[in-house]
């Protein structure tokens, strides 16, 4: 099976109630990871046994292996947050699920183009250096010793999209 249709498996649904090993297990999650799905409101408090312990349900897993793939996608906690919200209301259309996911398009399209850019100003200093030589005499460290004009990384403006995720 190749690693696209292991994406796509769905988890099957074990019967009754888990406890949160379970659940981790069932949905190659960490127990750490479920506890902060929890803090952050993106899953709902699960019921406990008398002894305690957390216990989940078959909706608790498919919600679980939704925030998964909205991750994988590299979706931010608040769109993540925001696509269940519409999920849980059950509106009338899904124009805001387009919303979000269009915004999110944008911000991956924005993070392709700094990426394309980071990658130039990596290999024109990488170009600085083509043979090895003297650590006093390279290239590469000189040119990051230096702040020049149009090759800063660091004074690029960070970019900021659905309420201040993926602020760097």
């Amino acid at each position: 099976m190749n690693s696209s249709n292991r994406s796509r498996r769905t988890t099957p649904q074990p019967p009754g109630p888990l406890r949160i090993g379970a659940l981790a297990e069932a949905t190659r999650t960490s127990v750490e990871t479920i506890r902060f799905y929890e803090r952050e409101g993106l899953m709902s408090a699960p019921t406990r046994t008398e002894s305690n312990y957390r216990t989940y349900r078959s909706e608790d897993v498919t919600r679980l292996d939704f925030i998964r793939r909205c991750r994988s996608l590299d979706m931010a906690l608040p769109e993540v947050r925001a696509l269940l919200e519409v999920l849980d209301q059950g509106g009338a259309d899904c124009e805001g699920v387009n919303s979000i996911l269009d915004e999110h398009i944008g911000h991956v399209a924005l993070r392709i183009a700094e990426l394309k850019t980071l990658e130039a100003e990596l290999r024109e200093l990488r170009a600085r250096c083509e043979v090895p030589q003297a650590v006093s005499s390279c290239g590469i460290l000189k040119g990051l010793a230096k702040r020049e004009v149009g090759g800063d990384a660091a004074a690029r403006a960070p970019h900021v999209h659905v309420r201040g995720a993926h602020v760097r």
